[in-house]
C-alpha cells in the first residue's frame, strides 16, 4: 500500500496543516485516514492504545456525516471509548460489563466534531468507566507509554495520549474528570487543555454543576490544534441547564499575539501533597524560563482548605459514579454489579456511594463554592498558577495501587493513593477553571513531565496565549525536540 507521505512528513505536520493540504487538493481525507490507520498498524502492537478502527469511514470519510468542508477538512480523529457516543458504534468504556454496548445516537458534541470536519475513525483505550489512572487490566488491555513501554500512559485518556505521542494522529479526543486529559498529556509529552465550565456540552447527559466536574477536550502536539478544536466544537445544546459562553475572539486569532506581562505563581505543594525534589526543581527551572520571557514569577498558592476540597471531590466521584453504575444495573435488571465483569474497586465505590444522602451532597457543594471562591480571590492577585502535573514520577505498568483492579478494601485509602500522585489536577475540575498541561519538563526516569498552568474561569484563551508564546520561544520543539522510542517514524 502506497501512503501519501513519508512518516517524517506526516509526523511534522499538525492537524491544521494537514487540513490545509486537503483544502489545496494536495491530499484527500481518505488518504489521511489510510495513513492514520497504517500508523496504528505500525505501533499499536507495542502500545495497545486503539480498541477498534472503523474501516468504513477510513474508506469513505464522509459516510458518517463528517463535514469535509469544515475547518478540519476530514482530518482522522480517534475517540476515547468514553463520553460522547457515535451512532451505531460500540462504546465499551474499558469494561467487560459493557462489551457489545452500541450507541443509538450521536451525542451533541459528536455532532459538533463531525461538523468541524473531524473524521471519527476509531476508539481508544480507557480504564474501566474512566475511573482510575491507567488503562491497565490484563483481562481487557494494558496500554503502554511510547517513551518507555515499561511505564503506564496514566489515564484515563490513555489510548488517545499514546496515539498522539506516537505520531499516529496529530489530535485525538480526551475527557477530564480530575486530570484525565492533563495527566496523560503530561506523562506522554502532549498538550492537554481542560477547558472552563460552560465550553463543551455533554448533552443529552447530566448538565448540573456536579455532573460537569468532567470535561470534554482533546490531546494534541501543537497549541493551534487545541485552539482550533475549541473554536470549532464549543457551545451548548438547546436548553442547557447552565450558561455557556463564547470568547471575545477565536482562539486561533488570539494565540498569534503574545500575552502581556503576566503574574505567575509557582507551587509544588497542594495541601498535604508535595512533589518530589526533582519535580519541584523542574518547576523552578520552567519558572526561570518564563521570567526570561518577561513575566513576573513568584511563589504562592490559593488560601483554601485543601483537605476539605479533596474530601468533597472524593464524595463527588463516589456518589456520581455510584449513580452511573446504578443506571447501568437498572438497564439490565440487575441488583448489584457482577464481580466477574466489573473491577473490584469500582464495585466498592458503588457500595460506598449508592446511599449518599442529600445532606452529604449539599455539604460537598458548599465546599465546592468556598474552594472556587478561594481560587477566585487568588486570581485577583495572580494571572496564572503553575504546578507540576504529577507529584511523583510515572508509575510502572503493574503498579496496582492506582488501579481499579486493586485489592485495597478501603475506597477512601484508594483515593488517598491517587491524590498523593495526582494532587495538582482535580481541584480545577471542582472549580470549573481552565488548566493546561505543557510538555516542558522530565521526571526522574527521563520521561516527559507536564507543567500545568491554571487560570481563572473563562481565561482559557490566556493559557493558550501563554502556551503559544512558549511554543514560539522553543521554535516549536516541545519535549526538547525529542520523539518517543515507539513512534511512526521509528523503524
Amino acid at each position: 500500500m502506497t501512503l501519501p507521505m513519508s512518516w517524517d512528513e506526516w509526523a511534522q505536520q499538525d492537524g491544521v496543516a494537514l487540513a490545509e493540504r486537503v483544502r489545496k487538493g494536495e491530499v484527500t481525507p481518505a488518504e489521511l485516514a489510510r495513513q492514520a490507520a497504517a500508523g496504528v498498524a505500525k505501533v499499536d502492537s507495542r502500545l495497545s492504545g486503539v480498541v477498534e478502527l472503523f474501516e468504513d469511514v477510513i474508506a469513505d470519510p464522509a459516510k458518517d456525516g463528517a463535514n469535509l468542508a469544515g475547518p478540519f477538512a476530514g482530518l482522522p480523529f480517534l475517540m476515547k471509548d468514553l463520553g460522547p457516543t457515535m451512532k451505531g458504534r460500540l462504546q465499551e468504556q474499558g469494561s467487560l460489563f459493557m462489551r457489545g454496548n452500541r450507541a443509538a445516537a450521536d451525542t451533541f458534541l459528536t455532532g459538533k466534531m463531525r461538523q468541524a470536519g473531524l473524521n471519527l475513525i476509531g476508539r481508544t483505550t480507557t480504564p474501566e468507566f474512566g475511573v482510575c489512572s491507567s488503562a491497565e487490566n490484563p483481562a481487557v488491555y494494558v496500554t503502554r507509554n511510547p517513551w518507555n513501554t515499561d511505564y503506564t500512559t496514566c489515564g484515563s485518556s490513555a489510548g488517545s495520549a499514546a496515539m498522539v505521542a506516537a505520531g499516529v494522529v496529530p489530535i485525538a479526543h480526551a475527557t477530564d474528570g480530575g486530570g484525565s486529559i492533563r495527566i496523560p498529556a503530561g506523562v506522554n509529552g502532549n498538550i492537554g487543555l481542560k477547558v472552563s465550565r460552560g465550553v463543551f456540552s455533554i448533552a443529552p447527559h447530566l448538565s448540573d454543576l456536579t455532573g460537569l466536574v468532567s470535561i470534554q477536550g482533546c490531546q494534541s502536539r501543537t497549541v493551534r490544534d487545541t485552539a482550533a478544536f475549541v473554536d470549532a466544537c464549543r457551545g451548548g445544546a438547546p436548553g442547557e441547564f447552565m450558561p455557556y459562553w463564547t470568547a471575545p475572539e477565536p482562539y486561533m486569532e488570539l494565540i498569534k499575539r503574545d500575552p502581556g506581562k503576566l503574574r505567575i505563581a509557582l507551587s509544588h505543594q497542594w495541601g498535604d501533597y508535595t512533589a518530589t525534589p526533582h519535580i519541584a526543581a523542574e518547576l523552578e527551572r520552567v519558572g526561570r524560563f518564563l521570567e526570561g520571557l518577561g513575566h513576573h514569577v513568584g511563589h504562592a498558592q490559593p488560601a483554601i482548605d485543601y483537605r476539605a476540597a479533596f474530601a468533597a471531590q472524593t464524595t463527588c466521584y463516589i456518589s456520581n459514579f455510584a449513580q452511573v453504575i446504578n443506571n447501568m444495573l437498572a438497564a439490565r435488571g440487575l441488583e448489584r454489579p457482577p464481580a466477574d465483569l466489573i473491577e473490584p474497586v469500582n464495585i466498592r465505590i458503588w457500595e460506598a456511594g449508592r446511599n449518599t444522602s442529600f445532606t452529604e451532597r449539599a455539604q460537598m457543594q458548599a465546599v465546592f463554592n468556598t474552594t472556587s471562591r478561594g481560587f477566585g480571590t487568588f486570581f485577583e492577585e495572580w494571572d496564572i498558577i503553575l504546578t507540576p502535573i504529577t507529584a511523583l514520577p510515572t508509575p510502572k505498568v503493574g503498579t496496582t495501587e492506582y488501579l481499579t483492579i486493586s485489592d485495597n478494601p478501603s475506597v477512601l485509602d484508594w483515593f488517598g493513593n491517587l491524590w498523593r500522585n495526582f494532587a495538582f489536577t482535580p481541584l480545577s475540575n471542582l472549580c470549573g477553571i481552565p488548566a493546561l498541561s505543557m510538555p516542558l519538563a522530565t521526571n526522574e526516569h527521563g520521561l516527559p513531565l507536564g507543567i500545568q498552568a491554571q487560570a481563572k474561569q473563562a481565561n482559557d484563551g490566556l493559557l493558550l496565549q501563554l502556551a503559544a508564546q512558549i511554543e514560539r520561544a522553543l521554535g516549536g520543539k516541545w519535549n526538547d525536540g525529542k520523539r518517543p522510542g515507539v513512534h511512526v517514524t521509528a523503524v
